[in-house]
């Protein structure tokens, strides 16, 4: 409640001929928090609409700079984010414009037959996003950062959601495992990286998509936001129809002179690993998130994770002892497999 006030005594002080009211807008993994600002007299300069998003991220959980530096980027690279309005760094609270209330996710569980015409502008912008790209402007997703992410897997989910001990034995496959994930990794082109590029993220919007979530964008491999894209968090597709769409990214790529590789059986190699790494890591998060945070519900998406990085386990003959290993420990029969 205290945060609360401190908010509106804030959005108070920027006009004192404001008047509004706040209502929650969405809350995330993380602890910030948004309100939707409805404006009833002398709306801010720059909320058209008569509202705004108020968000308010209590300085010592989080630091808004990477948040505001990233919505520029954004900006300048011709995409819909929300522009930041007014901010107070110290409090940790920004207004920023607002995108609407529909999310892709909430769009696409209504009707998936919208998936065509809202994944492909969710890949037309991937691509511009990816062609602003400039050394130096964000953090490098590293062989340090990668291998801190992969870490939660058998702290969070295998340790603390399955309850398991992993033996010497079981802690070396792991590591020969994750060192051959962050090679691959580390071994693509070097792009900005949005870092959770989901329909949750995306808005239905003018122009669309408007892009949220994006405070945590690096500098690092290419495929990391399409892999994030197609093999979602909270939305499942075929396998057939992620690959269909993985094609027409690659080909807008090409065409955009983006460094994918020209080979698409490469590229799409590049995807399943980055895509490991990816789910290996959000297995770990929604465990953290369910016994840390208290965060239940994230725990009813886990077994699309392991759906997603089984199969990739199968496929490569190098994966083969992390394969067996995670099959263990789901207690799972080994799935018949093929090896590249």
């Amino acid at each position: 409640m205290q945060r609360l006030a401190a908010l509106e005594r804030w959005l108070a002080g920027l006009d004192p001929d404001a008047r509004f009211t706040l209502a929650p807008a969405s809350a995330d993994a993380s602890f910030r928090r948004y309100f939707r600002v409805t404006f009833t007299a002398g709306a801010y300069s720059g909320a058209a609409s008569g509202t705004a998003i108020a968000m308010d991220a209590p300085p010592e959980r989080e630091d808004c700079r990477p948040f505001v530096h990233v919505a520029g980027l954004l900006e300048r690279a011709g995409l819909n984010a929300p522009r930041v309005l007014a901010q107070d760094l110290a409090q940790g609270f920004l207004l920023l414009t607002d995108l609407g209330t529909t999310t892709y996710l909430a769009a696409l569980e209504r009707d998936r037959g919208l998936a065509e015409r809202l994944f492909a502008g969710a890949t037309d912008a991937l691509v511009t996003w990816q062609l602003a790209s400039r050394r130096n402007e964000l953090p490098a997703y590293d062989a340090a950062l990668l291998r801190r992410e992969l870490e939660l897997f058998p702290e969070w989910y295998v340790g603390r959601h399955l309850g398991a001990t992993l033996s010497p034995a079981d802690r070396e496959t792991i590591d020969r495992a994750f060192a051959l994930i962050v090679g691959a990794n580390l071994a693509q082109p070097k792009v900005f990286v949005h870092r959770d590029y989901m329909p949750r993220n995306l808005m239905l919007s003018e122009p669309n998509p408007g892009i949220l979530d994006f405070q945590d964008a690096v500098y690092g491999p290419i495929t990391y936001d399409v892999a994030s894209l197609v093999k979602d968090a909270f939305i499942s597709w075929e396998e057939e129809r992620a690959l269909d769409w993985t094609i027409r990214y690659w080909e807008k790529a090409k065409r955009a002179r983006l460094p994918v590789d020209a080979d698409f059986a490469a590229f799409w190699r590049d995807c399943e690993w980055m895509g490991l790494q990816r789910h290996l890591k959000v297995a770990g998060i929604f465990a953290r998130l369910a016994y840390r945070d208290g965060k239940r519900q994230y725990l009813d998406d886990t077994p699309r994770f392991i759906g997603y990085i089984r199969p990739v386990l199968g496929r490569y003959r190098a994966l083969a002892p992390l394969a067996a290993l995670v099959d263990r420990l789901e207690g799972r029969g080994a799935e018949a497999r093929y090896s590249l």
